[in-house]
């Protein structure tokens, strides 16, 4: 198969257009579909006459046995006033495709899809060149989810790993791209990790495509990835739990052109999440709701001018830039909220502050009044024997206990924590976070993945759907792999702790502490692209008080090194391991909390804004 020409992409940018007014994305495609009383014999044809499943309902099948049913569909939503088509490949990855045993032609159903999608949209805009048309290869979430096991009695397994996702996804990413797609968009997202899972999948196509020398739209400038997610009900959260803040807050690392909402409500329902959306995230918004909510045998009533009128409210308060429609819409429906989307200007990106934006499956978000993080530290296997004794007995659930205790001892951020010589803590490590993500009052908080290993660092990664921080990365091992670990955090969407070590040991003095970290974040920001509101600096609580005089000033030296960081290194944090400070005192818990006490103060004072603690107490460390 040969790489498809973009005629649409060539000269014209979605971002300009989305600035100038309010884009339209198509309406359904299976319910097109079914308008046709397609048989088996339709969706079989010649090639796969002999098939040995049944292969009716596998709409994306279409795309090779009966191409003509897709460009017809295409053409009516094209002719009904739609901007944005997307491609016919909703489930066009191998872990899909393995339920009608045709694993093998995902790259080339991708491919056909996006080659179809190419073809009919450059008719319509050689008609209208000043109406741009723009293809988004369509993924979607696949039949398995990464955060949730399929069975009750065992919520560690997992049915598909991140892995055997990124896979699946990249086959299908290449066969969208190579076929002529303008845009992505990863869309119907019921769980957020597979979700990441597709976005890794991309940045490494893009990645490659890039070192090739190929310059594919998808990839060009700024990008043109869109994500929609899928709330499930009214509570306002998807499917593997997260609610709508802390969605956005797992996905904004992406570079992403829209991010929105789509399918299982209907527009009334829809309203306040996406209203939520539109006022938190810095990117264009998307709304394709489906036609109402089904009806008790599974049809969708609500009709055109119904569907028009409420996404027509979304438009008139200022909350999308792409509005469409997903499952019972159809090209009445389109041309509707076409008519609709001519009237209004398009949503207006808000500003937003560039704070630390973390999540489990609930955001948090460290403002500059957050004051202190409390970073619960009992699940560390290296620093708390109860947990340690638990973990080596296989005791997962009284472990977990330990992890609820932290939570309810008002811990902001959980750190994990599994390095031990006498387990597989790669294997470990992927256990217990899958088990915390089966238990909701733990798995609202953000993970800390915590390691001296990157292997267990990068297990531990491809578990968590929200948000989480590593700890750590350091230039101890020299600037290329300190570049290689920040990019690979980056991709998996993480902030990242940076300990101030480098080539020559570790940062004992105010100037050695200044010179790490300000090299540190140089390469981070300038070459990588790390946003540098996630970057967490550690500058090193050293003991005190030992009985050496040059150990004498660790504490003060800290303190500087804290409150030159927040003064230079525009919106980096500073942590560390405020126990580390009083070692020198191991069993005399009262001068140790005083210690803490009074090092606290002065600390978080000079913007010391997160702490390894044992418990909720941070005088009691």
């Amino acid at each position: 198969m040969s790489h498809i020409s973009y005629l649409t992409s060539q000269n014209m940018d979605i971002r300009k257009e989305l600035e100038k007014r309010i884009l339209v994305i198509d309406g359904a495609m299976g319910t097109m579909i079914q308008r046709y009383d397609l048989s088996e014999e339709d969706f079989r044809g010649e090639r796969f006459r002999d098939h040995q499943s049944d292969l009716k309902g596998n709409n994306d099948l279409l795309n090779i046995t009966r191409p003509d049913v897709i460009k017809a569909i295409h053409s009516e939503y094209l002719e009904a006033g739609a901007d944005i088509i997307e491609t016919n490949t909703f489930s066009t990855q191998r872990i899909s495709l393995a339920d009608y045993h045709l694993e093998h032609l995902a790259y080339e159903l991708s491919f056909e899809g996006a080659r179809i999608a190419r073809e009919v949209t450059d008719e319509y805009t050689k008609m209208t060149p000043d109406k741009p048309r723009f293809v988004a290869g369509a993924i979607g979430p696949t039949n398995r989810t990464a955060s949730l096991s399929p069975d009750v009695n065992d919520p560690g397994y997992r049915a598909v790993t991140f892995d055997g996702l990124a896979e699946a996804y990249y086959e299908q990413v290449r066969g969208l791209v190579d076929g002529g797609s303008d845009l992505l968009i990863i869309e119907t997202i019921f769980d957020t990790l597979n979700a990441k899972a597709a976005l890794f999948a991309i940045n490494r196509y893009k990645n490659e495509s890039i070192a090739a020398g190929k310059d594919y739209p998808p990839f060009r400038g700024l990008g043109g990835l869109m994500i929609s997610g899928t709330i499930t009900d009214a509570s306002g959260r998807t499917l593997s739990g997260q609610t709508v803040e802390a969605f956005w807050n797992s996905v904004r690392h992406a570079n992403l052109l829209s991010v929105g909402l789509n399918c299982a409500l209907g527009a009334k329902e829809m309203r306040p999440h996406l209203e939520e959306l539109s006022a938190k995230a810095d990117v264009f918004i998307s709304s394709y709701p489906n036609a109402g909510l089904p009806n008790e045998f599974g049809q969708y009533d609500e009709t055109a001018h119904e569907t028009a009128h409420l996404v027509e409210d979304f438009m008139k308060a200022g909350l999308v830039n792409i509005a469409g429609g997903c499952c019972g819409t159809t090209p009445e429906h389109i041309k509707c909220i076409a008519e609709k989307a001519a009237k209004y200007p398009p949503r207006v990106k808000p500003v937003i502050e560039p704070y630390l934006r973390l999540s489990g499956l609930e955001a948090v978000t460290l403002t500059p009044e957050t004051n202190f993080v409390n970073i619960g530290e009992r699940t560390n296997i290296t620093g708390s024997p109860k947990f340690s004794k638990l973990i080596l007995a296989e005791s997962y659930e009284e472990a977990l206990t330990v992890a609820r205790q932290q939570v309810e001892g008002g811990a902001q951020v959980i750190d994990i924590n599994m390095d031990e010589g006498m387990i597989d803590s790669e294997a470990v490590m992927v256990k217990f976070l899958n088990l915390v993500a089966s238990e909701p009052d733990i798995a609202k908080l953000p993970i800390m993945v915590d390691s001296s290993k990157w292997t267990v660092i990068e297990a531990g990664l491809k578990c968590l759907q929200g948000k989480g921080i590593v700890n750590s990365i350091s230039l101890k091992e020299g600037e290329e792999k300190f570049k290689e670990y920040a990019r690979k955090i980056l991709s998996y969407g993480a902030a990242t702790v940076v300990m101030a070590f480098d080539e020559t040991g570790q940062a004992d003095s105010l100037q050695r502490r200044k010179e790490i970290c300000e090299r540190s974040y140089n390469i981070l920001v300038n070459e990588v692209g790390f946003p540098p509101q996630d970057i967490i600096f550690d500058p090193n609580i050293l003991t005190v008080a030992t009985g050496l005089e040059e150990h004498n000033n660790y504490a003060v030296d800290f303190i500087e090194a804290t409150r030159w960081i927040k003064q230079n290194l525009p919106y980096a944090n500073v942590s560390g391991g405020v126990s580390n400070i009083s070692f020198s005192f191991r069993g005399n818990n009262v001068v140790r909390e005083a210690m803490h006490s009074a090092f606290l103060y002065h600390a978080i004072k000079a913007g010391l804004g997160y702490g390894h603690c044992k418990r909720g107490d941070a005088g009691s460390l």
